[in-house]
């Protein structure tokens, strides 16, 4: 492939980037903050160019910067990871009308799965199963309050352009309603710029589960089953496994057949997740991420897949190296997101790395980009580094993590591992029995004292 990929973004998911890209002999451009300029994925791409001030609207998220980027460098294909720019459908249209390919969807997929409506319109046509809910924007506190009548409470009320749990808000009964409605209308005007919402029926002990798609652009779809990422807290994920310790072989072939054939038929291109809450054996559509999920290590581990490669070699026009019937599932993978955060508080905690060292053995992979002196920078997400286990069945990854969770050493900051280590100690983990509300709870109840 005679191409050179900008990777717009930092951290860990840029230096996850240039490993792949590394090992298919493609040059990579690593982009930076002047806060970045000493950070591992400037270090370890072939080229590095200064985009702006630390600020990501001036630097990571400035799209005239990107494309400077490009134009300087000679990058035929950009990179945008997850975050930042990776779901913005303006600017992937930029990136297109400039001659450079995305690696990722088209702008018009983009931007039908970035709003919540549309959204859940688009996954009812294609036959994917929707949460009951409003047919559209709800426009006034009447109106809401006929809409929770005709499903029944609890109703959850959303910001039709949210995401990591702003805007959204649960009504039990129709007292509730009117401050459930201007409260997240209010939050979604100011977080989004938008305060439309929708309403839908509010599942009371469901769990997360996610199915990874991916689509050719040419027609063709596939799934790579389910990662079950219940273990939240204010809608962040901090633990996600796969395959989801409640879902059955039979739940899988049929929920993913659904999915699969619904990138397809859209004629979806890259990477993408369908997200659903799961109760009572029924899957709900949440949303569509379009786009690499953090999460993406479990899934790769036991699929024995290299998902960023495929994101390549499908947006450079070449078609999948497997079909469906090619993925057969191979033990059980496990992920859990390290945070530079302070706990109980979960208070972010940027500084000086005294000391890293990352754990290793069989079946363990640690993804970051810490090394000894690194300076954390107080501007960008918390998140540091990503440790993923595998093992023959979900036992055996759940004690190589606390095994590998031992062997992590991270000094000089506060980070979120003794949280893991309190997990693990939790008979419901061992037993999977959590839903997306249990460690809200748990947490509430001191179980981090």
């Amino acid at each position: 492939m005679t191409h050179k990929i900008l990777i717009a973004n930092r951290g860990e998911i840029a230096l996850r980037v240039i490993r792949a890209c590394r090992e298919m002999g493609i040059p990579s451009v690593a982009v930076h903050s002047t806060a970045d300029a000493d950070a591992m994925h400037v270090r370890m791409a072939d080229e590095t160019i200064c985009i702006g001030p630390a600020p990501s609207p001036d630097s990571y998220l400035s799209i005239p910067a990107i494309i400077s980027a490009c134009e300087v460098t000679g990058a035929t294909m950009i990179h945008p990871g997850y975050g930042f720019l990776s779901e913005n459908a303006r600017f992937v249209q930029i990136v297109e009308d400039h001659d450079i390919t995305f690696i990722g969807p088209s702008a018009e997929h983009i931007r039908t799965m970035g709003d919540k409506i549309t959204a859940k319109e688009t996954a009812k046509d294609l036959g994917i199963p929707v949460v009951p809910g409003s047919e559209g924007g709800v426009a006034s506190v009447e109106e809401a309050k006929e809409i929770g009548a005709s499903f029944g409470y609890p109703v959850i009320v959303k910001a039709t352009a949210g995401g990591g749990g702003r805007g959204m808000k649960v009504a039990r009964d129709e007292d509730e309603m009117a401050r459930a409605y201007q409260t997240a209308r209010a939050e979604a005007k100011a977080a989004f710029g938008n305060d439309e919402v929708y309403i839908e029926k509010y599942l009371q002990r469901p769990r997360h589960i996610e199915i990874q798609v991916f689509g050719d652009g040419q027609g063709g779809g596939v799934h790579l089953g389910e990662r079950d990422c219940s273990l939240q807290r204010r809608h962040q994920k901090v633990f996600e496994e796969a395959p989801g310790p409640s879902i059955s072989p039979e739940e899988r072939a049929h929920i993913g057949a659904i999915c699969a054939n619904a990138v397809a038929k859209m004629g979806y291109r890259g990477a993408g997740t369908i997200e659903f809450l799961y109760e009572d054996g029924e899957f709900y559509f949440i949303e569509m991420n379009t786009r690499l999920q953090v999460e993406h290590p479990v899934t790769e581990g036991i699929f024995g897949v290299d998902l960023v490669r495929e994101q390549i070699l499908v947006a450079a026009g070449q078609p999948l190296s497997f079909t469906q019937d090619d993925l057969q599932i191979n033990g059980h993978a496990i992920e859990v997101r390290i945070n530079a955060e302070k706990l109980p508080e979960f208070r972010p905690s940027p500084g000086t790395i005294s000391h890293f060292h990352a754990p290793g053995g069989l079946g363990v992979r640690m993804d970051s980009a810490l090394y000894d002196g690194y300076r954390i920078p107080p501007y960008y997400d918390s998140l540091i580094g990503k440790l993923i286990v595998h093992g023959r069945d979900r036992p055996e990854a759940l004690a190589r993590l606390n095994r590998a969770l031992g062997e992590l050493i991270v000094d000089g900051i506060d980070t979120t591992v003794p949280l893991f280590h309190a997990l693990l100690r939790e008979k419901d983990i061992h037993t999977g029995e959590y839903n997306i509300h249990w460690l809200e709870k748990w947490l509430e109840a001191g179980g981090l004292e």
